[in-house]
This record gives structure tokens, sequence and C-alpha cells, in this order.
């Protein structure tokens, strides 16, 4: 009886999904039961976030929270793996196809799809409840609101960003790390997107495995195995940095030190104004101060489909139906449209 009774266990165990995961000795089961019992909040559902959320929902993680506010296109299909064809045919919300295609994956976690913007406010109800956050947007006026409101609410956080061959990550833990806004100095931010300079897939994998690994280290409490450092790298170039960041900690930051999270404060925050009878909305990222107008017309003159007009006050350029105009100040006029959140996604497209 006790032969047969060990026999069954083993079955199980070797029948169990995530087998392989219990079978690496810093997770075991008392690791997965961790993994199993947290809630993670993804924020964008781009290329970062649909890998990351496949990975997380292969481990088990219990819930997985998805906040997007775009829909499938086209160009999504060579590196955001969770979406279809069918996915561009029916424009679907990027988190409603990613939880479609992630219930085909694993059916006994819970996947919570909000499509709205990833603000103050939309955050401020989520990240109370959940043990931590991926950070998968594409823009740095979002990053800088995760940061306060993730230090505010004291939960571990995870910046990724990639853009042609180059990725860049860390991991942010409260009161432990210095913050994002400590690190903003030492972050490649020159205006370069997706949309300007393109991406190959192989660095959103990249970036992706720096991410993931840290959110297991996290989910499973080994926090004495994180990095603790800032990692760069460049796959095309074959470059690789790490920066040693525990020395980088302001002591007079606002968010983490003095605790007064700007970020979360109404005038900090990216603004955005439908111009009364002129079919356009005005945007304006407070962060950004002067934008350096020639660094940016050089990186959207890559794209060969764009005619640029640039004079020493501004840039302006047609693309489709849209006319584009960035000024010194960081004010954008996206003219053609009336609708903000198409708006910001053009912005954040060729602005960043």
């Amino acid at each position: 009886m006790l032969q047969q009774a060990v026999l069954r266990k083993g079955l199980v165990l070797l029948n169990n999904r995530y087998h392989r995961q219990i079978l690496f000795e810093p997770i075991g089961n008392k690791g997965q039961a961790r993994v199993e019992n947290s809630h993670v909040l993804i924020i964008g559902v781009g290329a970062l976030g649909s890998s990351s959320a496949e990975m997380l929902a292969r481990a088990g993680v219990g819930k997985l929270t998805l906040i997007d506010r775009d829909y499938v296109e086209a160009s999504n299909l060579q590196r955001q793996q969770l979406f279809t064809e069918n996915d561009v045919k029916q424009k679907t919300p990027k988190a409603i196809a990613a939880k479609q295609r992630l219930r085909e994956v694993n059916s006994s976690i819970i996947i919570e799809p909000l499509i709205k913007d990833a603000g103050a406010e939309e955050l401020e109800e989520i990240v109370p409840q959940v043990d931590l956050i991926i950070d998968a947007t594409d823009n740095f006026d979002t990053r800088l609101i995760i940061n306060d409101i993730a230090q505010k609410h004291k939960k571990p956080w995870i910046y990724g960003g990639c853009v042609a061959s180059y990725g860049v990550t860390f991991t942010v833990i409260p009161g432990v790390t210095p913050c994002f806004h400590c690190l903003l100095d030492h972050i490649p931010n020159d205006g370069a997107t997706c949309d300007t300079v393109g991406i190959i897939s192989p660095t959103v994998q990249m970036v992706v495995a720096h991410q993931m690994t840290e959110a297991l280290k996290i989910l499973t409490n080994h926090p004495e195995a994180l990095s603790g450092k800032l990692i760069g790298f460049d796959l095309w170039k074959n470059e690789r940095m790490e920066i040693e960041v525990s020395r980088l900690k302001d002591d007079q930051c606002p968010s983490c030190v003095k605790e007064e999270y700007p970020y979360l404060a109404f005038d900090a925050q990216m603004k955005t104004a439908v111009l009364c009878g002129r079919n356009t909305v005005q945007i304006r990222a407070k962060h950004r101060g002067e934008m350096d107008l020639e660094q940016l017309a050089g990186h959207i003159k890559r794209n060969p489909q764009i005619t640029l007009l640039k004079n020493p006050f501004l840039l302006s350029f047609e693309l489709e139906n849209y006319r584009i105009v960035i000024f010194k100040d960081g004010r954008t006029f996206i003219h053609g449209t009336k609708d903000i959140v198409e708006a910001k996604k053009i912005y954040h497209q060729y602005v960043g």
C-alpha cells in the first residue's frame, strides 16, 4: 500500500504542469504556492506586456491584471506574440485579445483586462491590491506615474524599455533601491521610438527575460537574488552594461525620500485639450522641458514615408490623415482628430 501511494504521488507530481518549475530548487513547492497566490499588474500589453503576460500565465501566477488603451494593428504582429491576424481584422483591444489567448494557455488563473489609460486615478484604484507591477509602457510620462504610485503604496515594480536593438531594465524596490526618478539622468531618453527607428523582436525577448526572472525572484520571496543593477544592452552591436545603482540614490528625491509623489499631482501629469473649432488635440508632457528638435527630427526622418518640415521653433510632418506639429517648449498639436485617446497614441509613437 505504501509503495502504491508513493507511486501515485510521483505520477501526480510528474503530471503537474508546473513540475519543471518546482524542480528548480530556489522555487520548489513553497515558491510555486507563492506564485499561485500572487497578483501581478502589467501596464501596457504591447511587445513587452504580451510576452510578460504569457510567461507569467505559464508560470501559474494567480491573477493577472492587464491594462492597455490600444487595439491590435498589423504592425504589432512582428513582435507582439499573443496576437493574430484575426485580432487585426476585428480591431480587438489588446487587453481583450491577450485574455482570450492566455485563457487557452492557462484556464486556471484569473485574467482581468482593462481597456483604459494608465493614469494616476486609474492606477490608484488597482495598485493597492497587487503584489508586483510590470512596466511594459512606451513613454516616460506613464513610468513616472508608476514610480510614484509604487512608492506611495510600497509595491515593487520592474522597469523595462526597448527600441531598435537596445534594451534596458531595472527593478525598483521601495525603501531599498533608488527609484526611477533618482535614475532619470542615467537612463537614455533621446526621443527614439519604435515608430521612428524600428525594433527587432529579440530585443523585446531579452528585456522580458530579465524582467520575468526578477519577477519570479520577487514572487517567490528571494530578494537576495535580485540584480540590484540597471542593465542595458545592444544586441546588434554586441554591447552590454551593468550599473551599480545604490550610490545613485538621491537624498533629495521627491518621490522615494521626501515622499511628495510629484507625478501624482494633477499639474505634473500630461495635459490634453481639444482646440475649439480646429479638429486638433494639444498635448503637453509636464516633465519634458525644452525639446531637442534636432535630435527628434533625426529619428523621424528615418521613416522614408514622412516628409518633415523643420524651423528653429517647431517640427511638422504629416501622417495618413493627421498633421503633427511639435514645438520647442514641448507642446504638440495633433491635427485631424478630436479623439484624445487617438491623439495620445500618435504622440507616444512619434514623440516618445
